[in-house]
């Protein structure tokens, strides 16, 4: 495989950023001039990080490059701070990771890139944080991506949520008190403006299911991880209401990259992207 660290300065982000692209290999059996000057356009998984990483942590930590080769795929892996995926207006000149992977860093790659700009060449995935990132870019453009896959990652219900910050209750569930998570709702513009965004992925799953417009999604979780109980809730609230949403879960893992490479082969099984070759137009 060919690694690609690209190196640019974004609008969106206000500041210089590295992003970590895999590359299809070029067969050993074609000549080097035909392959690189070609028309193919391969599939695209985005794949997001979790918290205190950066782009580069799932090439050092998982065998992505390898699961990349085999199904001849390009990965390309952004570096979001702890960002949660969304726009902070507020923060030095502008730090908009809700708009940079959709605005600029995917026309930037398709378009210098043999990459397929087509929504059903694209995937999006993440662990943790990374996951979360991955509900908000499907659920806010479902035109772009065929589908997703939140690894450690599920929304909470808001009727769960601790506003009055009496405790902060873990398990996935979440509290004004949550440092972090108060952060997150002043910057959506307070609670009721968190409620209305696509922040709070519980409420938009349950209207896009009620619309016919749910797109495809991959949940995933260790069961020993934190945050099982209120994966497990969001499970039962998807199957009671008959959406058509995959889970996948594994014994004796937590929230760690053992399960997270595991989880990765799934959602690539998910995806359907079962087989090597390129995407023609």
């Amino acid at each position: 495989m060919a690694l690609i660290t690209f190196n640019f300065e974004s609008q969106y982000l206000g500041n210089a950023q590295t992003v970590y692209i895999i590359m299809p290999d070029k067969p050993r059996e074609m000549d080097a001039k035909d392959f690189y000057t070609g028309d193919k356009k391969y599939r695209v998984l985005w794949l997001l990080h979790g918290s205190f990483d950066d782009g580069s942590g799932w090439l050092r930590r998982t065998m992505v490059e390898t699961y990349a080769r085999e199904k001849d795929l390009i990965v390309v892996m952004p570096s979001a701070l702890n960002s949660n995926y969304v726009n902070w207006n507020d923060f030095g000149m502008g730090f908009r990771m809700g708009d940079f992977l959709t605005e600029e860093l995917m026309p930037a790659v398709q378009a210098w890139f043999p990459a397929s700009p087509r929504k059903e060449d694209n995937f999006i995935a993440g662990d943790s944080m990374g996951g979360g990132g991955a509900l908000k870019y499907i659920l806010a453009h479902p035109d772009k991506f065929a589908a997703a896959a939140m690894l450690s990652s599920a929304p909470t219900d808001p009727a769960e949520i601790d506003w009055e910050g009496k405790e902060d209750k873990g398990m996935g569930f979440r509290s004004i008190a949550n440092d972090r998570f108060a952060k997150m709702v002043q910057n959506a513009g307070g609670k009721d403006a968190w409620l209305a965004s696509v922040e709070n992925g519980w409420d938009r799953i349950v209207e896009m299911h009620e619309a016919g417009t749910l797109p495809k999604m991959l949940f995933a979780c260790g069961q020993k991880d934190r945050l099982y109980p209120g994966y497990k809730h969001f499970e039962e609230m998807c199957k009671e209401k008959g959406m058509d949403v995959a889970f996948f879960e594994l014994p004796d893992l937590a929230h760690e990259w053992r399960f997270w490479d595991k989880a990765l082969v799934e959602s690539l099984k998910f995806f359907e992207i079962n087989e090597k070759g390129f995407i023609a137009f």
